[in-house]
């Protein structure tokens, strides 16, 4: 992996937008791609730039594109390869018009450049998959990561009472964050401790995904998974529904989260960040180590 220092910069064709990137936010699948594990999902043509979610500044705008992006807007959103873009890891890329929305005033680049995928699945699963609402009661599981951390306050915003599974150092990080009931995973055994809950959103798949069926409401409870694809098995035997949550960054959904994230002061806890050229380092610490909140790129 390294850096191309004489790529050229594209006019934007119809449809897309040319941004200069500010930041870049790094997720698991960004080094998942560099392995080699998404070949069947994500097929792509090399040499190709990897990174999705980024924030910065409209240069050029194409023909065909909606009139509220102009040239010197602050923007964020991805700009993958797969979602007609051409790569987040870069000092400007190629967008398209509908992946992208106006960056949340109330966060600067990096903050933003940490928010678009991970803000767009808690969304996703709170409140469209599961429709938290006041009184119900979610268990988040990784609350201290990049989704987790944005799903508690979420979850608060919309009157839930949460209860989240991390580890020890993470306790007192997921308590300012809303948190009303922390367990220590590696000390405790969650399904003991906790049962006929509303809901359930997995981040952190395996084992911990199947023993979450126990702690669900019998009719009505779900579970709103990232990594597991629904147990049929488990789901009739403890009568609750279970989803698979493919996250879809849209600019519908960018904006409804910008709209929350200015309302509600909402943290976007940076762990890290890394210059643009130590991509490769900041792809090893997103794997090796599991980050509180986010990492980031800065260009």
């Amino acid at each position: 992996m390294e850096v191309n220092d004489k790529a050229s910069v594209p006019n934007p064709p119809s449809g897309k937008i040319l941004v200069n990137i500010k930041a870049s936010g790094v997720n698991p699948i960004d080094w998942k791609i560099r392995e080699g594990y998404m070949q069947q999902m994500a097929p792509l043509q090399f040499p190709s730039t990897l990174g999705m979610d980024f924030s910065g500044i409209i240069k050029q705008v194409g023909e065909n594109i909606p009139s509220d992006f102009k040239q010197d807007d602050e923007v964020y959103g991805q700009a993958s390869v797969l979602r007609g873009g051409s790569g987040a890891f870069a000092e400007s890329a190629l967008v398209d018009h509908d992946a992208i929305a106006h960056k949340p005033k109330t966060l600067n680049h990096i903050e933003a450049a940490a928010l678009p995928l991970v803000g767009v699945s808690a969304w996703q699963a709170l409140v469209e998959n599961i429709g938290l609402s006041k009184g119900n009661k979610i268990l988040i599981h990784g609350g201290a990561g990049g989704i987790g951390s944005i799903a508690i306050q979420l979850a608060k915003h919309l009157g839930g009472y949460v209860a989240t599974t991390v580890s020890t150092n993470d306790k007192q990080f997921v308590q300012e964050l809303g948190a009303d009931q922390v367990i220590d995973y590696k000390a405790e055994n969650f399904e003991d401790i906790i049962r006929d809950y509303d809901a359930v959103f997995d981040t952190v798949a395996g084992d911990t995904y199947k023993r979450s069926f126990k702690v669900l409401k019998k009719g009505s409870g779900i579970i709103v998974s990232m990594l597991e694809q629904p147990n049929s098995d488990l789901m009739n035997q403890y009568g609750v529904k279970a989803v698979f949550l493919f996250s879809q960054v849209n600019r519908e959904r960018l904006t409804k989260l910008a709209e929350w994230v200015d309302q509600n002061n909402i943290k976007v806890n940076v762990d890290k960040t890394f210059a643009l050229d130590e991509a490769a380092k900041a792809l090893d610490y997103q794997k090796d180590v599991h980050p509180r909140g986010k990492v980031v790129l800065t260009v």
